[in-house]
């Protein structure tokens, strides 16, 4: 008798084993989101000869995002994609930005022939390469010529 009981108590016990499930969904959105850093770019002392110099801009876009970076004209009165100016007073000194080594394509905002520069975002940190170069045979006065560049990401 004590085996039946036995049995019949696990039998109970297996019935109360009974399960019910549900499913639920997990999401989350991935939003385009860029940043963008720069550094200053110094020409150093100038003696009459073409400079040349570089500078480098850190670009940040969530992975798969298409961005482009444009380059304004600078603050220099007068100044256009063709001749960016520095100033110092009322004088001036005229420099440009490129997007390449060879210093052939000027970096602006895709207008009076400049052009932006353009790629895809990796999630990671990309460098890009802001070449310059000062014009030689300038005759400008004595001072620290400056100009303020604003970079733009557009994504």
């Amino acid at each position: 008798m004590k085996l039946k009981t036995l049995v019949y108590l696990l039998s109970l016990s297996q019935s109360w084993a009974d399960t019910q499930t549900s499913v639920f969904t997990v999401s989350t959105t991935v939003v385009a989101n860029c940043t963008i850093s720069t550094n200053n770019l110094s020409f150093g002392n100038y003696s009459g000869t073409q400079v040349d110099a570089s500078s480098a801009m850190t670009i940040n876009c969530t992975n798969g995002t298409p961005y482009s970076v444009a380059l304004n004209v600078g603050t220099g009165a007068g100044a256009n994609f063709s001749n960016r100016l520095m100033t110092s007073g009322g004088s001036t000194m005229t420099y440009n930005l490129f997007t390449d080594t060879t210093r052939t394509i000027i970096w602006g905002d895709g207008t009076g022939g400049s052009q932006t520069v353009s790629n895809t975002g990796s999630g990671t940190d990309q460098t890009l390469t802001v070449y310059g170069r000062l014009t030689g045979s300038q005759t400008p006065a004595t001072g620290t010529y400056m100009d303020t560049i604003t970079a733009t990401i557009t994504y």
